[in-house]
C-alpha cells in the first residue's frame, strides 16, 4: 500500500499538486481548488502534531471501524467522506501560496517522528497508519480536481 513516507510517492503527489490551477472545477463537494488546498494543509500540520483539533464524540463510536474500513486495501477513498467542522473552508486566499505550502508539508513527512497523534475522528493513530493515510487523503483530494 502506498505511503507518505515513501520518496516516489511524495514525489508523484508533488508533480499532480503542481498540475492544479485556481480555476480547476471539482468532480464531487463543495470546495473550490484554493480551499481544496487550504483544507489538506490543515489537515498535514495535525498531522505532523503542529495542530490538534478536539475529538468529536462520533469518532469515539466510530472512528477506528472507519480508519480500519479505510485502510484495508488499495481502493482510493469514496468521494463525499464527512469533513471536521474545523476543516471545512470557506471563502478565497492566495492559492500559489497555499500550493507551495502543502508540497512543503509533504515534503516534511521525511522527518515525522514515530509518536503518533490523536486523530479528532479515528483516534490514536501510529506512524504507518498516518502514511497510509495521508497518501489516500491526498490522493482523494487530487482525484476530486483530476482532469
Amino acid at each position: 500500500m502506498k505511503t507518505i513516507f515513501d520518496e516516489n510517492v511524495v514525489n508523484e503527489l508533488i508533480e499532480r499538486i503542481q498540475n492544479l490551477k485556481s480555476s480547476d472545477t471539482a468532480k464531487w463537494g463543495k470546495m473550490d481548488a484554493y480551499q481544496m488546498l487550504k483544507h489538506c494543509t490543515l489537515s498535514e500540520e495535525m498531522y505532523q502534531g503542529k495542530k490538534i483539533y478536539k475529538r468529536l464524540f462520533i469518532g469515539r463510536l466510530f472512528g477506528k471501524l472507519a480508519l480500519n474500513g479505510i485502510l484495508k486495501d488499495e481502493k482510493p477513498m469514496k468521494p463525499n467522506q464527512p469533513t471536521h467542522p474545523e476543516m471545512k473552508i470557506t471563502g478565497s486566499g492566495d492559492f500559489e501560496a497555499e500550493r507551495a505550502k502543502w508540497i512543503e508539508l509533504l515534503k516534511a513527512y521525511e522527518n515525522l517522528s514515530d509518536e503518533g497523534i490523536t486523530h479528532p475522528f479515528f483516534g490514536k493513530m501510529n506512524k504507518d497508519q498516518i502514511g497510509k493515510y495521508v497518501y489516500k487523503h491526498t490522493d482523494h483530494h487530487l482525484r476530486q480536481f483530476d482532469k
